[in-house]
């Protein structure tokens, strides 16, 4: 279960009804290649933001459906009720629960299939993130993460997009070994820890005649701020939020920096004391006394811990994420640019 606190992890008791039928529902055993949503699930998602996001606050839910041949359908979802830390009685498990069983009764999908996210300027590559979808993969292998962006929705364009764990880096995680070798050896780098999985929204053929009906019926409104050329503060914010990244991932490779410093000097002081135990052993000899007995080297040299850079990893792929953002949107403003100039040498 994705927790709402940011620091928490997952918490594995709350597949206890879904994953022994999310399993029987996925016996083909195919990888999901298409995300299915249904129109009503975007609406109670953006409805869920609009309620409850202020600002940077994350809301989170649960999704709901099934899954066809490599197709995952998500048919409904509910949310994460907001709740303090003062509300100590409350159990998000028993409430999953309890949710599922009052959709079973009203024959409503009540399979879990993954879980639901709004994001803050594109920043959702975080350490929870990840946490919180091993649990649902490694619990429900067809489980997929929805990343919502309300921002970039309000400038005219839905932001919904489905993430998976890759196979590699599901297994380095089971392992629990983050060290640089252990990920040198999965390959793993930031490129291939998520793969993005299409997504393509369905309605009912009544909802469309009735999304018909409503649009001849409704006044056409003026989007004039749409081709507004002055820059909102979208931009400089992506850019402020990409420089702090840009200083966490320096403060990363100097701490590494550090641990191959020490490394390489604790080499050299190994090799300083075998060639002195190699004199000593050669004077001993020529006095005709036994050499030193042989010791353990890594007893008294302890090798100093790698830092893990699984952390590294996520820097990295959250300042890909405001890289692409930031580079969508120039490509709109460039754009609107090219327009009005092109209309202005029209002008004159």
């Amino acid at each position: 279960m994705a927790s709402r606190k940011e620091g928490s992890g997952a918490a594995g008791g709350g597949f206890g009804a879904s994953k022994g039928k999310g399993k029987a529902a996925a016996a083909g055993d195919s990888a999901v290649k298409q995300v299915q949503i249904d129109g009503l699930v975007v609406l109670k998602i953006i409805k869920h933001y609009q309620e409850e996001g202020q600002g940077n606050e994350v809301v989170q839910g649960v999704l709901l459906g099934l899954v066809v041949d490599d197709r995952l359908e998500i048919t409904n979802c509910f949310p994460f009720p907001q709740h303090t830390e003062d509300d100590a009685d409350f159990d998000e498990v028993q409430y999953q629960m309890e949710m599922m069983r009052s959709l079973r009764h009203v024959n409503i999908d009540h399979l879990h299939v993954g879980w639901y996210q709004s994001t803050y300027y594109g920043s959702f590559v975080t350490r929870a993130l990840l946490d919180s979808q091993f649990s649902y993969q490694h619990a429900i292998e067809e489980s997929v993460v929805l990343i919502y962006d309300p921002i970039k929705t309000a400038q005219g364009s839905l932001s919904l997009k489905a993430y998976r764990l890759t196979p590699k880096l599901m297994e380095v995680c089971k392992e629990k070994d983050f060290s640089p070798e252990a990920l040198k050896k999965a390959n793993i780098a930031y490129e291939n820890m998520f793969e993005e999985v299409p997504i393509v929204i369905k309605n009912s053929y009544l909802i469309n005649v009735m999304l018909w009906e409503l649009e001849k019926k409704s006044a056409v409104a003026d989007r004039h701020e749409l081709l507004s050329l002055a820059s909102s503060n979208h931009l400089g914010k992506s850019l402020q939020l990409l420089m702090d990244r840009v200083d966490e991932m320096s403060q990363d490779i100097v701490k590494y920096n550090t641990y191959l410093r020490n490394v390489s000097k604790q080499q050299q002081q190994k090799h300083q004391y075998q060639q002195r135990r190699q004199q000593e052993n050669i004077q001993r000899q020529s006095r005709g006394e036994p050499p030193l007995p042989e010791e353990d080297i890594n007893k008294l040299f302890k090798p100093p811990q790698p830092p893990p850079r699984m952390e590294s990893l996520l820097i990295a792929g959250q300042i890909n994420t405001y890289c692409q953002n930031i580079k969508e949107f120039n490509a709109q403003n460039l754009g609107k640019l090219f327009m009005a100039q092109a209309l202005q040498d029209y002008n004159n």
